[in-house]
Parts: C-alpha cells; structure tokens; sequence
C-alpha cells in the first residue's frame, strides 16, 4: 500500500468511524481516535469483504460495499463500547 492509499484509508476511515457511531444508538464511551481506529479497520475488512463477493468495483457509487462498511464500524463501536463498560 502507497502512501496516498494510507491516506486515503485514513480519510475514509474517519469518515466509516463517524457514520458507524451514528447508526448506534444511545452515547458512545469511546474517543474520538477510537472511533478513527475503528473506520479504518471497518473499511479496510469492509473492503476486502466486497471484493470477495464481487461488489466493490461497480460503475458509480459502491453503495454495498459502505453499507459492509459502515454495519462493520457499528459492530466495533458497539464492542468497544460494551468492553470499557466492564471496566
């Protein structure tokens, strides 16, 4: 990976990170750089996970593989969350 292609994956990360906290309901106890970490890793697996059912290359906007995504981003918050609730 390239560095514009680190870049960018932070971008969209950040991006994924916030839509993903979104669609969980209630207040998060997580940080912002959590939230960050977690869109990345959400659309890099998210990414990867398109390919493989041959969704994340279409003409226009690929609406599937945001939606993977973001319901991936919303899991890790909602794990995250719940995991420094035990604390």
């Amino acid at each position: 990976m390239e560095v514009d292609g680190i870049i960018s994956a932070i971008f969209i990360g950040i991006i994924i990170g916030v839509l993903g906290r979104l669609v969980v309901p209630g207040r998060q106890r997580i940080g912002v750089l959590w939230t960050i970490l977690v869109g990345v890793v959400a659309a890099l697996i998210g990414s990867a996970i398109a390919a493989g059912l041959g969704v994340a290359d279409t003409k226009g906007v690929d609406w599937v593989e945001w939606l993977i995504q973001i319901a991936l981003a919303a899991l890790g918050v909602t794990a995250l969350d719940r995991a420094k609730a035990r604390r």
